[in-house]
């Protein structure tokens, strides 16, 4: 049996209320992936790059004994 029918045969089983919600969720899946089934990754990488920008360029309030003391 595959995995489409295997969650197939739980939903039939389900309260519409509760298929209601599983097409809801399934529908966000969907939104958040493209045909492929890869994660749409472009919001991600942009947000990260904005978040590291000049990062390098900061002083950092920790040293190199710091990071050593916690191992």
């Amino acid at each position: 049996m595959t995995v489409t029918e295997q969650i197939i045969e739980h939903v039939r089983e389900l309260p519409e209320t509760i298929q209601s919600e599983i097409l809801d969720f399934i529908e966000f899946l969907e939104t958040k992936t493209d045909k492929s089934g890869k994660e749409k990754n472009e919001w991600f990488d942009f947000s990260l790059s904005q978040a590291m920008r000049d990062i390098e360029s900061e002083s950092s309030p920790y040293s190199l004994s710091d990071v050593k003391e916690g191992l």
